[in-house]
């Protein structure tokens, strides 16, 4: 469909302890590129980010609206790891493709279960050729959460369309407990749909279909 800007923050981790420290602290497992979700003591999110490994650095995109919640949380557990974090969203842009397109090798590209993620320097823009509503209608039909919408602090990763992103073996992470919890007792509580419309309590509106987190039924 095209190429959507995105609100997102780029900060990098260096340090030997950059994978092992991101992994201890976010739900899926963390050994190079990858999609993986902060969450608080309750479970709750942080920020949904991707990881993209540069050999000698690591990246990580987030929403913008939660980047200083996210710093925050990752800053005081540094401790006595090896890693340094510098914020350089001001110096780039993010944007997300719902196709494979060739871009310049100065423009990071990588491909997510979103589309193909997107990491520019402002001095060689991308043409974002995706308007708002086309984006919503492309998160709808392909049931895709975004931070905002679906994704918000209210919720745990499997209430809005995470739970692929909750690795089911790993180590111990913050809030792994409780989502360990509901996923053995069959009590995630609530689940993302995708339904016609009308829909009462819509997370994402669109032309017939809408999507929204409702009261996961029991088998």
């Amino acid at each position: 469909m095209g190429i959507f800007q995105l609100d997102a923050y780029v900060l990098i981790i260096r340090g030997k302890d950059r994978l092992s420290f991101i992994d201890g602290l976010s739900t899926n497992k963390v050994d190079g590129d990858c999609s993986t979700v902060f969450t608080t003591t309750t479970a709750k999110i942080i920020d949904l980010v991707d990881v993209i490994d540069m050999g000698e650095f690591i990246a990580i995109v987030g929403h913008m609206p939660f980047k200083e919640s996210l710093i925050q949380h990752i800053s005081k557990r540094v401790l006595n790891q090896d890693i340094s974090i510098v914020d350089i969203s001001a110096n780039n842009s993010v944007y997300l493709s719902t196709e494979d397109i060739e871009v310049d090798g100065n423009i990071t590209k990588r491909k997510t279960w979103r589309g193909w993620l997107l990491v520019a320097p402002n001095s060689e823009p991308l043409e974002a050729n995706m308007s708002e509503d086309d984006f919503s209608e492309y998160r709808i039909k392909n049931m895709i959460p975004h931070q905002g919408y679906e994704i918000t602090s209210n919720v745990h990763p499997l209430a809005c369309g995470l739970g692929d992103l909750v690795h089911e073996s790993k180590g111990c992470y913050i809030g792994q407990e409780i989502l360990v919890r509901m996923r053995s007792r069959g009590r995630q509580g609530k689940e993302l749909v995708r339904l016609a419309n009308p829909v009462e309590g819509a997370t994402t509106t669109g032309a017939s279909h809408s999507l929204a987190i409702v009261r996961k039924k029991r088998d």
